[in-house]
């Protein structure tokens, strides 16, 4: 009997630790699935925020206020960094996916620009908004929340689920791009179906606010005392981590040109500049998409027992040397898509998988979420938030290939970043 009770005891942990996985994980998925369909339908419901005139101009437009949610998450770092860092990663996940969901939902229900006029772009500004603040903390808040959950040795397999989570948002996302433009004339997608994905959001993110309240807190994750709290935490990470901060930088170009030009931008592209159809597009990604989510556990594993640093110098090397002949060499078919899908989202997925473990393993536990998400939501900002207009713009006018050159600059920032950090693969949280 006593030998069962010590058996039912020392199975409550695994228990537990499976559920945190899960519950961050689905909200981790909803946060990521409406963050990313802005980006992907954009091409669709731009002429109903503003005049539809200039189809190209209001694309820009569009994602010109795509760029405003990005610049306010680093505010949203910072802040709900402060928050998770003093009150708990818990709190903090709950309120990122409460402005996620209410963006979307603000969104869906948006009346037209032939409707209301300018108000119709300020309600989409002010959504961005909230969104932008939500994304802000959620990376940071949830990367440290499965890191100070993981062992050592397991660090590795146990972040990967973080962009795994994210991957499986971003993939639902890409499946009802898929489903709605091969089922909707783009008349219908235009006019109503753009819609769909963001109401399939909202109601995503009541299921992601109810999972997450159900999670148990992080015991690393509060202050013991108050004589623990930083009262001046970007200071205190300027005076006693600019290294690491500058790390963070680091780790942050690259990645941040990968994602947003693999995941999000290249059926927009391909749609745009090749004239595939919206269908072939979007189902290279979809297909590209489960590659790269089913391969984060395996190359988390394999940084926990090979290390980070090996995975991380492939990544930066492989984009530096390979990434321009292969992205112009894409064709409007949908082989040629998915091979260039693969060829970045492979590469990047040895970075994602292990990220929240190396930025975690960068700070202490009172400084780490605002370690992570001030200076990594900066680079965000000021690199991936402008990646979408930049790469419309320039292809509108025929330039594209100078924004693959500035692609490769960030390549060698970021390889330089991998090559010259420690090896923090098994060692303990700071």
């Amino acid at each position: 009997m006593n030998e069962m009770t010590e058996t039912l005891q020392a199975a409550k942990p695994q228990v537990s630790t499976a559920r945190k996985i899960a519950a961050g994980s689905i909200g981790n998925a909803v946060e990521w699935f409406d963050w990313t369909i802005y980006a992907s339908f954009a091409v669709f419901f731009s002429t109903q925020f503003f005049p539809e005139t200039d189809a190209t101009a209001s694309l820009l437009a569009t994602f010109a206020i795509f760029a405003v949610g990005f610049f306010i998450r680093p505010i949203g770092g910072w802040a709900l960094g402060i928050y998770s860092d003093r009150y708990g990663r818990k709190s903090a996940l709950g309120a990122t996916v409460m402005l996620m969901a209410g963006g979307s939902l603000l969104i869906g229900i948006a009346p037209t620009y032939e409707q209301i006029g300018l108000m119709a772009p300020v309600i989409l500004v002010i959504a961005r908004l909230m969104q932008g603040l939500s994304l802000g903390g959620e990376y940071a808040s949830a990367s440290t929340y499965l890191a100070e959950l993981a062992p050592d040795k397991r660090r590795g397999l146990f972040s990967s689920f973080v962009f795994f989570s994210s991957a499986a948002g971003i993939l639902t996302a890409s499946l009802i791009g898929w489903a709605l433009t091969s089922y909707l004339t783009e008349e219908q997608m235009r006019e109503f179906g753009w819609r769909i994905p963001f109401l399939v959001g909202a109601l995503g993110g009541v299921a992601g606010i109810w999972l997450r309240m159900s999670v148990p807190e992080s015991d690393s994750s509060k202050p013991k005392d108050d004589s623990a709290i930083v009262k001046q935490p970007l200071r205190t990470l300027l005076r006693d981590y600019p290294r690491e901060t500058l790390r963070i930088v680091g780790f942050s170009i690259l990645s941040t040109f990968a994602f947003y030009l693999f995941v999000v931008y290249v059926p927009t592209y391909a749609i745009r500049a090749l004239d595939a159809q919206a269908s072939t597009a979007f189902g290279a990604n979809t297909v590209a998409m489960i590659v790269f989510m089913l391969v984060h556990p395996l190359f988390g594993m394999l940084s926990d027992k090979f290390g980070r640093r090996p995975q991380l110098i492939v990544f930066g090397l492989g984009y530096l040397v390979f990434f321009y002949p292969i992205i112009t060499s894409m064709q409007p078919t949908f082989s040629s898509i998915l091979m260039v899908e693969l060829f970045g989202l492979l590469l990047y997925a040895l970075y994602t998988s292990i990220a929240p473990a190396i930025m975690s393993e960068q700070f202490r536990s009172n400084v780490r979420a605002v370690g992570i998400g001030a200076p990594y939501n900066l680079m965000v900002a000021l690199l991936g938030g402008t990646t979408p207009y930049l790469l419309t713009w320039l292809q509108s006018n025929g330039q594209e290939h100078w924004f693959f050159y500035y692609v490769l600059t960030g390549a060698a920032l970021s390889l330089l970043t991998f090559v010259r950090m420690p090896e923090t693969a098994g060692k303990p949280l700071k």
